[in-house]
């Protein structure tokens, strides 16, 4: 699971988001390769500027997410509609398509019952908000919200659902587990009657120093999830500064426009054994 893309930049400096799109890049292909996952989930905010967006800038980015997120046939990749993408005022309820067969059996006959009552308050389905907490006081761990943050009370409908909104949620669809994105940070949060919600940190340096996603395992009855930290911004920038102010000394000292500092070095052995 991945949260918080944000590829867009039509109305952004071009360098600093090229950097951001080449580290979710190189984090997506490297993740794809060593765990071999068969589905991916992408909560929400994939882009910036849905809402500002010409057709053509639009077009442009939605190819940059396809060159970015490319993925071998056999694995799916199911991305929910964010605010940043489509404009805030829009929530999101995941349905188990398998339940709306139409042949009146019970199990099918309940959830479209159900549904039905939904469809009146909420008209698309799947989460980018989290259900609605006060604020992530008590969200923990080195990706959770920065001290200053975390206690800063939530805006319903904007920082995260309403308060019944989520109460109705989690009453009609009476769910395991909930995934949500959306805050940049990590949380775990304990609703109801133990039902637990994982707010899913952003993928990309653009909102964090150390980004990661959630990998997961799902059966009828159990689900497993770990956290997988992908390399921390200021520790890529400063290896390849290194490296690169290394690389350049090495051709300055072969040029001999420089003095190796071996050959320094041991002068300066010599003469201080001689002294």
């Amino acid at each position: 699971m991945l949260s918080i893309l944000l590829c867009a930049r039509s109305l952004k400096t071009h360098s600093p988001e090229v950097r951001m799109e080449w580290q979710m890049e190189r984090a997506f292909q490297t993740a794809l390769w060593l765990l071999q996952p068969e589905v991916v989930f992408i909560l929400g905010d994939v882009f910036d500027e849905g809402k500002w967006s010409s057709s053509q800038a639009w077009a442009d980015d939605v190819g940059r997410f396809w060159k970015i997120f490319r993925h071998p046939p056999h694995v799916q990749l199911r991305a929910v509609a964010g605010n940043h993408d489509i404009g805030f005022h829009y929530h999101f309820v995941m349905v188990n398509s398998v339940a709306l067969e139409g042949d009146s059996c019970d199990i099918c006959s309940g959830a479209e019952a159900e549904l039905l009552e939904i469809s009146h308050r909420l008209n698309c389905s799947r989460e980018h908000f989290p259900l609605y907490r006060r604020n992530d006081a008590n969200c923990s761990g080195k990706d959770a919200a920065p001290p200053d943050e975390k206690y800063t009370p939530f805006k319903e409908r904007y920082d995260a659902l309403s308060q019944e909104a989520s109460r109705k949620l989690l009453w009609w669809l009476r769910p395991r587990l909930v995934l949500s994105g959306h805050t940049h940070s990590a949380c775990e949060v304990l609703h109801g009657a133990g039902v637990l919600e994982v707010s899913v940190p952003s993928f990309s340096w653009r909102n964090r120093n150390n980004p990661s996603f959630i990998m997961g395992s799902v059966t009828p009855t159990e689900y497993a999830l770990a956290k997988c930290y992908l390399p921390c911004e200021d520790t890529v920038l400063t290896t390849y500064c290194t490296a690169a102010g290394g690389l350049v000394l090495l051709t300055l000292v072969h040029a001999g426009l420089v003095a190796s500092p071996f050959h320094f070095g041991w002068n300066m052995l010599r003469k201080f054994k001689t002294t």
